[in-house]
């Protein structure tokens, strides 16, 4: 089943449930496609991006570039320039990501001819779509660190409780009030 490329990317993007140990999940609220889950879920969401900071640079560079798009009419020879950096910028972006990440960008990519230059709007729908899957993409990865976080607190948690009484020394009498009689360890 294929959908047809000229659909906002909000449309063709991928619903990814990521599991509090910062793995996707498969299932009714996962991919849906059925095919391919087993492989995607193996690799944590935080993973994905082998370079972080230079996907960060490019996505930064890439959006100061669409509002520069979109403020100022451009002549045939930016259009061309702007066709040149997109198609860089892409490939630069390949570089820093896995495998997965790199195929998904390729299928929702505005392939550009070298023989042609792009119009205005094809170059503001070219760069406002790379722009929304990086955001997505940070979304993401934002999403899967915030889970993996509250995964480390409940197995903190779990292992506090599973101590002895006592076994959590130095505590003075008034820390256990005002936790409302919760104990917890020493911060490091």
């Amino acid at each position: 089943m294929t959908q047809p490329r000229n659909e906002p990317p909000q449309e063709n993007s991928q619903i990814l449930v990521v599991g509090p140990d910062g793995m996707a999940l498969s299932g009714p609220g996962g991919r849906g496609k059925g095919e391919g889950d087993e492989e995607q879920s193996e690799t944590p969401v935080t993973e994905m991006v082998e370079q972080p900071a230079k996907v960060m640079r490019i996505g930064s560079m890439i959006k100061q570039l669409l509002e520069e798009v979109k403020a100022a009419p451009l002549d045939e020879a930016s259009r061309a320039r702007l066709r040149e950096i997109h198609a860089s910028s892409v490939k630069e972006l390949e570089e820093g990501l896995a495998p997965e990440l790199v195929a998904e960008l390729g299928r929702l990519s505005l392939p550009f001819t070298e023989d042609t230059v792009p119009t205005d709007a094809e170059l503001r729908i070219a760069q406002a779509q790379l722009v929304g899957w990086l955001e997505g993409l940070f979304h993401g990865i934002q999403t899967a660190l915030f889970a993996q976080q509250m995964a480390a607190r409940a197995q903190l948690e779990q292992m506090r409780r599973a101590l002895p009484p006592g076994a959590l020394a130095d505590e003075g009498p008034d820390q256990d009030d005002s936790r409302g009689g919760a104990r917890s360890g020493p911060y490091l």
